[in-house]
């Protein structure tokens, strides 16, 4: 055996000290390995949508309704179901509202706890007691623990378990037990929680989104270009920051700028103000406004096209900073004719439809005025002293990667960039020409530099935060451009048209998807690739199933910006120990009306694939993890029988 060898079992051998630990935990891995496969749910675009994303968390895409319906099927009348599923996902808020109107409550809480006992058996069995111990509330882990392990038929002990029940309710603890086991339940159901990209924009409440995955135990994540953009905002590029405060006014989402992440738009809205008080920028009135008075209405408008015109020159900077980039079609300001208000697009004059530009130098159109950049410079210092901001960036990086590959499937946001005849596209990037996978990782290192270096040249990184969000081949973005000015300032709706990637033309051919699988170190034959993204158009017929099954798209419409787009609330996928399903949600309606009418997200199941043996964690990334630790710990067990190290046994 070698020296580095033994120094490495050595080190091992401090947490299995002795020739009986070492072998108890062989055991005990090996045991694991033929347990079914931990549950996988997949979730895309949830574009800060919490209340909708919170309870598709909550019911595991249906698995806990098919739990219910596979315990409870001849037993359990359709309203009982519905309000033991609601009991479940809102424990708390249910357990206030029957308290109110039930008369026998102690009989309600004996015959909920035999119901949620009797789901919890069912939802752990597929994990260890120490998984299944290690996910219990500390105050009831002892008492679940007896109750969940009870033998049923054995005299003695159902009267024990009785009496443990009797004494919860009889000394008040009945509500707080109910709960425990409705929470214990949604987190065993799935074991593993994907999230495909785009968490942040459009919606509400990215914070809250982002504060529930961070108390999830097992989840990654897979950048999205809105995701990206965030990113780049909170390393301080000033570009990404533009766009991040353009977005929250055009949505009327400033409260998550001002109120959680604590960003000073107080210099914006006064400039604002002032510069384009006789400006009614009617191209800048926010979406989704009832929620505002109608001054509130003109000062967020005026605040729209202030930091619009702000980002355009800030834009137009990086891209003459950039020539590698090839964006120069996208810097605008020059192209337009500041006596005749027309824009030369493509070799084609158009008329615009605004002509108040009242801070741009015609002649260096490029130019932030003295309090432009001083608005911005106050923008960055806010982003980069965001306590709160700057936690959820890192979480992002720690458990989140341009692209992922887990239980042989390929996880990525948007797209590998191709070329017209389904080639993968080459890129030169930082000098190199990439393509694939390899392109993939580099960006992957480019994002982590741009944020975490601190070397001299961080900007050229930094910028590249900038062009994932927005440019040609960037993975996360997938269009030729994105036609942020023309939909401003110009009513030619010809010009708003954003080419996608030639990924987007090869859905029906399986040849293509097949190249990339293989470019990625993935089987053909049995791989997938799962991304969002784009908006599947179910109301259209469009399905979200691709290539013959090796695409499956589940962006289906989770922001409510697009649900008149897509005419559903949102594909989500289930990859459990013997099926693969692509669920489709309709719209949620509010969680007020799930917990006081018991109302579901109705959804729809497609079966996609269904294995007639069970996956076994033996056949997962998981288990070929177990299978490397077993071999260490056997070498381990043979240098203690050799002698070659010693026992530690006190």
């Amino acid at each position: 055996m070698k020296d580095k060898d033994l120094k490495y079992l050595e080190l091992l051998g401090q947490k299995f000290p002795t020739i009986a630990s070492t072998a108890t935990e062989i055991i005990n891995l090996k045991a694991i390995l033929n347990l079914p496969k931990g549950t996988e749910h997949f979730i895309s675009d949830i574009h800060g949508e919490f209340e909708a994303f919170s309870h598709v968390l909550k019911n595991g895409s249906g698995a806990i309704k098919e739990k219910i319906e596979e315990i409870f099927s001849r037993s359990l009348r359709d309203d009982e179901k519905r309000q033991l599923a609601t009991v479940i996902y809102y424990p708390k808020e249910k357990i206030e509202e029957i308290e109110k109107r039930e008369i026998n409550i102690e009989e309600w809480y004996r015959i909920t706890i035999d119901r949620l006992l009797k789901i919890l058996r069912v939802v752990s069995s597929k994990y260890t007691s120490s998984k299944v111990r290690k996910s219990l509330p500390e105050d009831f882990a002892y008492i679940i623990q007896e109750l969940l392990y009870e033998r049923d038929g054995v005299p003695n002990k159902l009267e024990y378990v009785d009496e443990i029940i009797e004494t919860i309710i009889s000394i008040g603890r009945g509500k707080y037990f109910v709960e425990a086991l409705g929470n214990v339940i949604q987190r065993l159901v799935v074991d593993r929680l994907h999230i495909v990209g785009d968490i942040y924009d459009r919606g509400p409440a990215p914070n809250l989104v982002l504060d529930k995955l961070k108390k999830h135990k097992h989840v990654d994540i897979q950048w999205g270009n809105h995701d990206i953009l965030w990113m780049g905002a909170g390393a301080g590029e000033i570009g990404c920051i533009a766009n991040v405060v353009r977005i929250c006014t055009r949505y009327s989402n400033r409260e998550i700028l001002e109120d959680v992440y604590g960003i000073n738009l107080l210099p914006l809205a006064t400039f604002a103000m002032d510069v384009y008080k006789d400006d009614e920028c009617l191209n800048f009135i926010p979406k989704d406004n009832s929620k505002y008075r109608e001054r509130d209405i003109k000062l967020i408008s005026k605040m729209h096209k202030a930091i619009s015109i702000i980002q355009f020159k800030i834009e137009g900077k990086i891209i003459g900073e950039n020539p590698h980039f090839n964006m120069e079609n996208r810097a605008l300001l020059d192209k337009i004719n500041y006596d005749t208000f027309e824009i030369e697009l493509d070799g084609k004059l158009y008329k615009l439809n605004d002509k108040n530009f009242p801070t741009i130098d015609r002649n260096n159109p490029y130019k932030l005025s003295e309090e432009e950049n001083e608005i911005i410079v106050k923008l960055q210092n806010s982003f980069l002293r965001s306590e709160k901001l700057q936690n959820h960036i890192s979480f992002l990086f720690a458990k989140g990667s341009m692209y992922l590959k887990y239980n042989g499937n390929l996880l990525y946001h948007g797209c590998v960039p191709l070329d017209k005849n389904g080639n993968m596209e080459e890129i030169e990037i930082l000098n190199k020409k990439v393509k694939g996978k390899e392109y993939f990782d580099i960006c992957d290192a480019i994002c982590r530099k741009g944020y975490f270096g601190k070397c001299e040249d961080v900007k050229k990184y930094r910028d590249y935060f900038w062009y994932f969000w927005c440019g040609k081949y960037s993975p996360l973005f997938g269009k030729n451009s994105m036609k942020t000015f023309e939909r401003y300032f110009v009513d030619d709706k010809s010009t708003h048209k954003e080419i996608k990637n030639h990924y987007y033309d090869f859905y029906e051919n399986e040849k293509i998807y097949e190249n990339i699988l293989e470019d990625f170190a993935l089987s053909k034959r049995t791989s997938r690739i799962i991304n969002g993204h784009v908006p599947v158009k179910s109301k259209d017929g469009e399905n979200p199933i691709k290539a013959k099954g090796k695409v499956l798209v589940i962006d289906g419409g989770y922001s409510r910006a697009y649900q008149d787009k897509t005419g559903i609330g949102g594909y989500t996928l289930v990859y459990n120990s013997q099926t693969l399903k692509i669920v489709a949600h309709e719209p949620f309606t509010s969680r007020e009306n799930a917990i006081k009418n018991c109302l579901d997200i109705h959804s729809t199941t497609v079966t996609i694939d269904r294995s007639i043996d069970r996956i076994r964690v033996g056949d997962t990334d998981v288990g070929r993890e177990i299978k490397e630790q077993i071999i260490d710990l056997q070498n381990l067990l043979c240098a203690y029988r050799k002698g070659l190290i010693k026992e530690r046994i006190k």
